[in-house]
């Protein structure tokens, strides 16, 4: 099976279970030819394919209830109970019990792939060797949460770097069209029911964003309180992309990591009905790499990543002591050499989705 009749195929299965949107799908489809670094992002479902393929031996590691589609942008930032700023895994559409060597491999692949792109200037062996260490250490310390204060400077200034202008995030917004049709009662309601005051006049809006889930319904609400703009966004889940060549269904399971993972939680993300509820703000979205400063440390930036993916993992503690032994016993550059391969077959699949 090439990357065209898989796309094909997981899009079927996909659209079997909720509902698609074609012109989001194309978009989909557009970005996905324009770089392999947003290809990788958007082709989880063909990572389920190749990696027990390329990388068997890693594929039979112990298992955790892993984040599965983990990238070098699959981070954010969000606010606590208490108002405090937040670094982490911002997303877990995929999460499923896999290899614990899956998230790792995937990590890295996608540090290799942003490399080779120029986006990140730090080397291969660096970059591998940045997000192990992390990793290595959070498992060892037993996990601690990113709570941007006085602790994690170096993070914090790469994380804040594209806050800085609020304006431009909510003009992006206004500029949406207001919906007059085709939002699902059930969603107006969840959205209506998020915002802070009950009874707030709101407009709801369609947006675009993401790549792996680009193609699925996501609705915003926005609405004027007391003095400024706030927003809530709705999107659809379903089961991981691990479930489609059988045809199989289950549970979504990003509840599951959420109360499991050593993390601090969103008091204003949840799951309801099938949909994931959250807001959105300047300071609560995902961190791209084109918003990073041009001066960052991307060592630390990568084992921040590692540490933080360690916090997620810890959410399985029976498979912790399992793991310490099998990365005992990996040999020197598993990391890098299993991230190679996977970016060649990555970038092979790529070349021939430009092709179509």
């Amino acid at each position: 099976m090439d990357i065209k009749q898989a796309t094909a195929g997981y899009e079927a299965w996909l659209a079997a279970r909720l509902s698609l949107l074609p012109a989001d799908v194309q978009a989909k489809h557009r970005h996905m030819a324009e770089a392999v670094f947003p290809f990788l992002r958007a082709t989880f479902y063909r990572w389920t394919q190749l990696w027990p393929v390329v990388c068997p031996a890693l594929a039979a590691a112990p298992r955790v209830l892993a984040v599965g589609d983990l990238h070098i942008e699959n981070f954010g930032t969000w606010r606590d109970s208490e108002g405090r700023l937040v670094w982490g895994v911002n997303d877990f559409d995929e999460v499923f019990p896999m290899a614990y060597t899956n998230d790792l491999v995937r990590l890295a692949t996608s540090a290799l792939l942003a490399i080779k792109e120029e986006v990140l200037s730090l080397t291969a062996r660096d970059a591998c060797t940045a997000v192990l260490e992390g990793y290595t250490d959070g498992l060892a310390a037993g996990g601690c949460p990113f709570v941007l204060s006085d602790l994690h400077p170096a993070l914090h200034t790469m994380a804040v770097h594209r806050l800085r202008d609020p304006v431009a995030f909510w003009e992006k917004l206004d500029e949406l069209s207001t919906l007059r049709r085709g939002v699902p009662a059930r969603v107006t309601a969840l959205l209506r029911g998020a915002l802070p005051e009950k009874g707030l006049s709101c407009r709801i809006v369609h947006r675009v964003a993401g790549l792996g889930s680009l193609g699925r319904q996501r609705f915003v609400a926005i609405a004027d309180w007391r003095g400024g703009k706030v927003a809530r966004e709705a999107k659809a889940l379903t089961a991981s992309a691990c479930l489609w060549q059988g045809k199989r269904n289950g549970l979504v399971l990003y509840p599951a990591i959420l109360e499991r993972a050593v993390r601090v939680p969103d008091p204003l993300l949840y799951i309801r009905h099938g949909w994931l509820i959250r807001r959105l703000a300047p300071d609560c979205s995902r961190i791209e790499l084109a918003s990073l400063p041009d001066e960052r440390d991307e060592i630390k930036l990568l084992y921040a990543m590692g540490f933080e993916t360690a916090n997620v993992h810890l959410g399985s503690p029976r498979a912790v002591a399992a793991i310490r032994r099998d990365l005992k016993n990996r040999p020197p550059k598993w990391l890098r050499k299993s991230a190679k391969a996977m970016a060649e077959a990555t970038l092979a699949d790529w070349r021939d989705w430009k092709k179509r």
